[in-house]
């Protein structure tokens, strides 16, 4: 995955839930502070993600974007909806996550983990 098509996921992710804010986690929150990784990461066709205020959506990003649909087959990567209870981080881990909003998401943002 490029962060050209995170930039994608978070923009139609926004769409689908009419959300404005996404927690991007997983290997592919690289792309937040690393815009141009080497290629080894970009290696992943999924990104994990949830709304922020509303984690409960992701259910809807899984079914609209998600492995083996319409927009996988089409762009060749796709999102996985999940949790905040997906990964165990440290305390204060929200004060370093790395924002990416700009008009390639739809103005939407996404919080990368920070390296």
């Amino acid at each position: 995955m490029t962060r050209d098509e995170l930039e994608h996921i978070i923009r139609a992710s926004g769409d689908i839930t009419d959300q404005y804010e996404f927690m991007i986690i997983g290997s592919q929150s690289i792309l937040g502070p690393v815009p141009d990784p080497e290629a080894i990461f970009t290696m992943s066709a999924e990104v994990d993600i949830y709304p922020v205020q509303a984690p409960e959506l992701a259910e809807k990003i899984e079914g609209a974007i998600g492995e083996g649909s319409q927009f996988h087959e089409t762009y060749g990567y796709y999102a996985q909806g999940v949790g905040p209870e997906t990964a165990i981080l440290p305390a204060g881990w929200t004060d370093r996550v790395h924002r990416v909003q700009n008009v390639a998401t739809g103005d939407r943002v996404g919080y990368c983990l920070a390296k």
